[in-house]
């Protein structure tokens, strides 16, 4: 398994029409022609044709309005899947979506204040909660859209929740009531934004084209499109935990994300950031909320706060707040330091329906007393190291799939979870351990892990001989968009 990499250069991405899967067409462009019908379509795209704008648009008003068939979405979907977009299809794909549904609009003093992000998923991934309010402490306004977890990846949405009270839907004035006063928001996708997306989501998730990089991109990009962004960072996780197991894979989404951002006049700059073992020491809906607001403290995990430094230093960079990414890095770390994330976050989530006195208590007390006002499981379990060892990696992915079975996670939309649940790392990568030492605390509802469970968990442990080492950063490369990377 590879080990995690170090930062890499800065990337230059030309925009330029191309072919997102390897195979797509290349041809001279379609001309206005009468609509067709989803069957013509469809086979169109099957056998390697381009579609035309009017085409992409007549294709997703039909998902919308109810008239397209579930067999002819799965159909059209694998056709895509399989025969690719070019960028400006792409770029098509993700503006019809966008304009499926309302749009959100903001004064126009705010335009290059307005930015946010976006995480490819991963495993004890809590930088969106730590984020949006060091954003809005440096004056950012962010809008930011979230998801649920699906599979083994946590959602921020699900970990939101696990604070007593916490309202994930809001209308568009209560998001700008939300940015005026607080400078942040994070809600769920409203049926009234981008319900094209909601379709699509849902039916690539069951007919094996989720991993279609066209797809991918526009229903990341049109969720963001609807904000009117001045700039946008999305982090592409690749590793043994992530949707793109390799560097290469995730590299090839990010550059195609930077060029259809740029084809619709939206500045995306993507990291590409390791995802073999989890990120911080907390996995877990309420667990990560915890981790999110000692990180908040000015504490918590190292790779946890360089991650969201490094991201919002991008985002005020991107959006013309920041002078390079450095000053923007320094500028979201002394938010942390000083306090005023946290204030932020308070203020959130006094607006978005938990109890004022909650949320001061939560955001002002130790961590001991957070845990005490947070969902808690009712057994925890330690595991001790079975020999002695240097911790080359724990795997996150075994980690995930055991605290999935626990109930952390679900496996469809709308399964009830166990937001208690988690487990907590008690060594870091690169330390040295003694056989017999508490190296994870799990955090379950049951009354103890099963057999399996626990082999699972025991073989999540890679221990070495080699000598101790300092863990190199999750982040590994930046993207940008052309004019900002040739600077």
């Amino acid at each position: 398994m590879a080990a995690p990499v170090t930062p890499g250069p800065l990337t230059p991405v030309p925009v330029a029409p191309g072919d997102l899967s390897g195979r797509g067409p290349q041809g001279p462009r379609d001309t206005p022609s009468e609509p067709k019908q989803l069957p013509e379509l469809i086979r169109l795209k099957r056998d390697g044709g381009r579609l035309s704008e009017g085409d992409i648009k007549g294709f997703v008003r039909a998902v919308v309005d109810g008239n397209a068939q579930g067999v002819q979405i799965g159909a059209m979907l694998m056709a895509i899947r399989l025969r690719g977009m070019d960028l400006e299809e792409t770029v098509a794909l993700t503006q019809a979506m966008a304009k499926s549904g309302e749009e959100l609009e903001w004064p126009e003093a705010w335009n290059q204040q307005l930015v946010d992000k976006h995480s490819t998923g991963g495993v004890g991934d809590k930088v969106s909660l730590v984020l949006a309010p060091a954003l809005a402490a440096c004056g950012c306004k962010v809008p930011m859209i979230s998801g649920r977890g699906l599979g083994h990846t946590g959602g921020t949405l699900d970990k939101l929740e696990s604070i007593p009270g916490f309202t994930v839907i809001q209308s568009p004035e209560q998001m700008q009531g939300l940015l005026e006063r607080v400078g942040c928001c994070i809600v769920g996708q409203s049926k009234k934004l981008v319900p094209a997306d909601g379709v699509l989501y849902e039916a690539r998730d069951v007919t094996a084209t989720v991993d279609s990089l066209p797809l991918i991109t526009a229903s990341i990009l049109s969720k963001k499109v609807v904000e009117s962004l001045s700039a946008l960072v999305v982090d592409v996780k690749f590793g043994a935990a992530a949707v793109f197991t390799s560097q290469a894979e995730a590299r090839e989404l990010a550059g195609v994300l930077v060029g259809v951002g740029a084809g619709l006049g939206l500045r995306v700059a993507a990291a590409l950031t390791a995802m073999d073992h989890p990120l911080g020491r907390s996995v877990g809906n309420s667990l990560e909320v915890e981790e999110a607001l000692l990180c908040m403290d000015g504490a918590g995990p190292p790779d946890l706060r360089d991650l969201v430094t490094r991201l919002g230093g991008v985002l005020l960079w991107l959006s013309g707040q920041a002078e390079d990414q450095d000053q923007g890095v320094t500028r979201v770390a002394a938010t942390l330091d000083d306090g005023s994330a946290r204030d932020r976050f308070e203020r959130m989530l006094a607006m978005q329906g938990v109890d004022p006195c909650l949320a001061q208590a939560l955001c002002s007390g130790t961590p001991a007393q957070r845990r005490q006002l947070l969902p808690r499981a009712r057994e925890q379990e330690e595991l001790l190291a079975p020999a002695d060892g240097t911790v080359e990696l724990v795997r996150a992915l075994p980690l995930a799939r055991v605290l999935h079975e626990l109930g952390a996670g679900r496996s469809r939309a709308g399964e009830p979870l166990r937001l208690g649940v988690g487990a907590e790392l008690l060594v870091s990568v690169g330390q040295r351990l003694q056989r017999g030492t508490p190296w994870l605390r799990v955090h379950l509802d049951a009354p103890a892990l099963s057999g399996p469970q626990r082999r699972a968990l025991q073989g999540a442990l890679v221990l070495s001989d080699r000598a101790p080492f300092a863990v190199p950063s999750p982040f590994a490369e930046l993207i940008l968009p052309p004019t900002d990377a040739q600077q």
